[in-house]
């Protein structure tokens, strides 16, 4: 049985909830999927004191008997010293699998069932796992998916250098950067040894 791919899920990334939040301790938003909230919404209240957590609730109606279940659960937040100061936080999964509390210290949760949950523990892949390297296209392929995730870290990146030294974020970049680049090459080598064949 294939895996069920991460890319088509509902999910929640704490980098995103938690930002706007460096002078409060609370803070409430609705999170919308689709144009206008026309594929879910979902509530959620951070709280950042001491028991640090975020608090979803949400309804859902259930497919096969059309019967409205409301759903009402807190999930821990885990923070964890940062290399240049400060702290980050994580999502503690708060999924039960195989008789065990997960845990899992997480910056995304999905939701492939009732609940939002870790990757593990719904046996999730991604794409472009899926996606063989002797497929001809497939330098192609791993250029538009290294600029999907350029345009994200870019918008996640606030600063280059930290105290004249470049950060973790754009050092990532960079990386992904001369990634892109040698893909593109690569691509363009291929189509250029099939059209002299």
């Amino acid at each position: 049985m294939s895996k069920t791919e991460a890319d088509n899920l509902k999910k929640i990334e704490v980098w995103w909830l938690l930002h706007n939040m460096k002078d409060r301790d609370h803070k409430s938003i609705t999170i919308s999927w689709g144009e206008n909230g026309n594929k879910g919404h979902i509530g959620c209240e951070v709280n950042l004191n001491e028991d640090a957590n975020v608090r979803f609730h949400y309804s859902q109606t259930d497919t096969d008997s059309g019967e409205k279940k409301d759903f009402d659960y807190k999930v821990s937040l885990v923070k964890t010293p940062c290399y240049f100061g400060k702290y980050r936080f994580w999502f503690e999964c708060p999924a039960r699998c195989k008789g065990i509390n997960c845990q899992r210290r997480v910056g995304v949760l999905y939701k492939d069932g009732d609940y939002f949950a870790c990757r593990h523990c719904y046996n999730l892949t991604y794409s472009s796992k899926k996606i063989s390297p002797r497929y001809k296209l497939f330098p192609l392929f791993q250029f538009f998916n290294l600029e999907k995730k350029i345009t994200a870290l870019e918008k996640k990146t606030k600063r280059k250098t930290w105290k004249k030294v470049s950060t973790k974020k754009q050092n990532r970049l960079s990386k992904l950067y001369k990634q892109s680049v040698l893909n593109l090459q690569r691509y363009e080598r291929d189509e250029k040894t099939l059209l002299d064949d």
